[in-house]
């Protein structure tokens, strides 16, 4: 997991472009969604995490989100 606020912003882009980075989350929520994700763009910059897959964002306990990750926030949802 990666902390918005521990990192620079060329940091943020080389590891989107590496692939190292694929999901964004919100810490205070447990929420985590993909990164163009209109929900994900509105939160504040303290809030924001971002995880390289969502088995690490589940390890961490967040859950999908309901707009972006419609599918598996269904499957989340029978849990």
């Amino acid at each position: 997991m990666v902390y918005h606020e521990k990192i620079s912003r060329i940091q943020l882009g080389k590891l989107i472009h590496q692939g190292a980075i694929k999901l964004g989350g919100n810490q205070s929520l447990k929420i985590y969604g993909t990164l163009s994700c209109a929900s994900g763009k509105r939160m504040k910059t303290s809030n924001r995490v971002f995880f390289a897959d969502e088995a690490e964002a589940q390890q961490n306990g967040y859950r999908p989100c309901g707009h972006c990750m419609r599918t598996a926030y269904k499957k989340w949802l029978e849990k």
